[in-house]
């Protein structure tokens, strides 16, 4: 998908999270801040044609294409609406399952156990000073744990995120207040590992 990029549904109803998530979370985090993140990307790439045929990753990965005077604002706009919509996708109406199959033995491989691998990626998301996420990544094969502030991405560092936890406070503020550690705790409880495994065993057929 390319210019003019369109907003995408979420991939459940705004009550589906609850309580984990409240319905006016969803609603504020969705309809407001990713919605604002596509429509000043579209405004921005209105006035530059040689861009509106980039998708999205090639806006942040080939960042040489990109004019000087509108690098910063793709960045932030483009990783927005990147960050957001893999957020959004990695989580299910439904309890969180434990991962299963090769992205469970790739857990336990790169981690040591699924609860090693929950406190790491606890760990980077609390930790993570001011905002920005908290991302599972694949890299040269091998899955890591990784922050980064603001709406930056991993894919602008050439590594292939399987999914990650927003720590921005409008994801969570309205509900948790300053309690980031409560959030990231219950937010354990909606991960879709279905997708998230679907999309490791994507890279990992690529990458083979």
């Amino acid at each position: 998908m390319n210019y003019p990029f369109e907003v995408k549904d979420l991939p459940y109803t705004y009550n589906a999270l609850a309580p984990y998530l409240c319905e006016e979370i969803l609603k504020f985090h969705h309809d407001k801040h990713y919605v604002t993140y596509v429509n000043k990307l579209n405004e921005i790439l209105k006035n530059y044609k040689n861009l509106q045929n980039m998708t999205l990753d090639e806006l942040l990965i080939q960042t040489e294409e990109i004019p000087n005077e509108i690098k910063t604002a793709i960045k932030n706009n483009a990783g927005g609406v990147y960050n957001h919509e893999l957020y959004f996708a990695c989580m299910n109406s439904a309890d969180s399952e434990l991962p299963t199959d090769k992205l469970a033995l790739a857990i336990n491989s790169s981690f040591g156990s699924i609860d090693n691998f929950k406190a790491e990626l606890t760990a980077a998301a609390v930790n993570q000073f001011g905002s920005g996420y908290a991302w599972l990544i694949l890299s040269n094969g091998k899955l890591e744990i990784i922050s980064t502030p603001n709406q930056d991405t991993p894919i602008s560092l050439t590594v292939n995120p399987l999914l990650c936890i927003d720590v921005w406070e409008h994801a969570y503020y309205l509900q948790y207040q300053n309690r980031r550690p409560d959030y990231v705790d219950n937010w354990f409880n909606l991960i879709n590992w279905s997708y998230v495994g679907a999309r490791y065993m994507s890279l990992v057929k690529e990458q083979a």
